[in-house]
């Protein structure tokens, strides 16, 4: 939504006007001037005002149109929730996790891992040069190194020459390796060694060499994770022990189990509950938000068509039914309307019901039910083109720009009038003053030839 334009100012037509006079009526002339001009600004002062009205009335059109807009949000969330969310549920957690997606089918599904896998992990050999700083020393002096990953040789030349150097430069190579470096020595006699472990499960080979000179021992070679899926008899292998049992379910598999471990999918509708809960308070900060425009002392809008049609949009959203099913109303799906018109969701309304109706009743933003009626309802208020709130808003902007215009032209026109009444006034101030000034030559040239006319007679 624009923002206003701000009013133009004027010289405060309560100061006084400068003038300068000699006479002794210049502070009469000061105050005609001074009337003069303010009456000539009452018009452009009432056009100031008239300003300062509609621009309040802009900020309250900007709070409006922020509580619609969240509550348009809110009905565009409830249409991304109205499916529901894949929720997958474990009866074996510290063996298994699993996590449901988007295309995730509803059902159980049993899985029984017979080995949750191991990655093959190597450390530098002993009696290399012991190495007390990573940042400075390192276990070889050589400055390019052979890394050997199930036969495939990558060359590995570290920016410096420390074995934190070493171990950034594995890692940046991306094969199939992740280094760290350990102490196998004590806290006042350290001993740091260069772990290299492989990215995937399985009986990976891992070598390092600096020239000729092997660098590392294999402590342990990896083995492939294995499991049976829904009560088979053969074990699916893996290089990782993450595993997509099902298009959308994702299985971690944490440690060997005895037995198959269930996991059951199913459709988790909390989602649709909080952004239901949600509209709610938003609908409620909506009415809020037009509650102090009504009235003969309300807000800058009191009175105004658009804080009835507004109420009017949010009053059709209690007003919408659809009868085809067990929840035909906002109140069937736990949205109850007060008295005082305020909106209050209950959740155990919303669980008792079909969730089938909610998702009838609700529909979808783009073709059906209260959603797509809410949604162009909002739309016709919150469109930063045509909305009615922009309608409005750009409506009281004209009107802004036309009194900003009228009180540029009334400021030009009381320019001009204080600086001729200034003129006007100074050039009979001064003729004031010449004539006074004659008077007391002419009062001080007579009291010479005749005295200042009180008769004296000699004793």
């Amino acid at each position: 939504m624009a923002s206003s334009s701000s009013p133009i100012s004027s010289s405060s037509t309560s100061t006084t006007i400068p003038f300068s006079g000699s006479s002794t009526y210049s502070s009469d002339f000061q105050t005609v001037l001074n009337r003069a001009v303010q009456t000539a600004s009452l018009p452009m002062q009432a056009a100031q005002n008239e300003v300062t009205t509609l621009q309040g009335q802009q900020t309250a059109l900007i709070g409006l149109d922020t509580a619609f807009n969240t509550l348009q949000t809110d009905i565009q969330n409830i249409g991304s929730a109205v499916s529901g969310t894949p929720s997958a549920q474990v009866s074996d957690t510290s063996s298994v996790t699993a996590t449901a997606s988007a295309g995730a089918l509803n059902g159980t599904y049993s899985i029984q891992v017979d080995d949750p896998g191991s990655a093959t992990t190597t450390l530098s050999k002993t009696g290399l040069t012991t190495v007390t700083d990573p940042t400075s020393g390192n276990i070889s002096s050589a400055t390019s190194f052979t890394l050997t990953v199930n036969g495939t040789a990558y060359t590995i030349t570290p920016s410096g020459t420390s074995l934190e150097s070493l171990a950034s430069a594995i890692n940046g190579a991306n094969d199939g390796v992740q280094a760290t470096i350990v102490n196998v020595g004590s806290t006042s006699s350290a001993d740091y060694r260069l772990a290299l472990t492989s990215s995937s499960l399985g009986a990976n080979t891992i070598t390092l060499a600096a020239g000729s000179t092997q660098l590392l021992n294999t402590l342990s070679t990896g083995a492939d994770a294995q499991y049976k899926v829904n009560g088979g008899t053969t074990d699916v292998n893996s290089t990782s022990n993450q595993v997509t049992l099902a298009p959308g379910l994702t299985v971690n598999l944490l440690q060997q189990t005895t037995s198959p471990v269930t996991i059951t999918v199913s459709t988790d509708y909390s989602s649709l509950q909080s952004a239901l809960s949600t509209f709610a308070t938003d609908y409620n900060s909506a009415v809020s938000a037009l509650s102090p425009q009504y009235g003969q002392s309300g807000g800058a809008l009191s009175g105004q068509s658009i804080i009835y049609e507004l109420s009017n949009v949010l009053n059709g959203f209690s007003q919408f039914t659809d009868p085809s099913g067990s929840v035909a109303t906002l109140n069937d799906l736990g949205l109850t309307v007060s008295d005082s018109g305020t909106l209050s969701f209950d959740a155990s309304t919303f669980s008792a019901a079909n969730i089938a109706d909610i998702q009838q009743f609700l529909g979808s933003t783009a073709s059906s039910g209260f959603l797509q009626s809410a949604n162009n309802a909002l739309t016709a208020v919150t469109d930063p083109t045509t909305g009615m709130l922009q309608t409005e808003d750009n409506s009281i902007q004209n009107e802004i720009t036309s009194e900003n215009s009228y009180i540029s032209e009334q400021q030009v026109t009381i320019s001009a009038l204080q600086k001729s009444l200034t003129a006007q006034l100074s050039a009979a101030d001064a003729a004031i003053a010449t004539l006074q000034s004659q008077n007391t030559y002419f009062q001080d040239l007579f009291t010479a030839e005749y005295g200042n006319g009180t008769n004296s007679t000699g004793g």
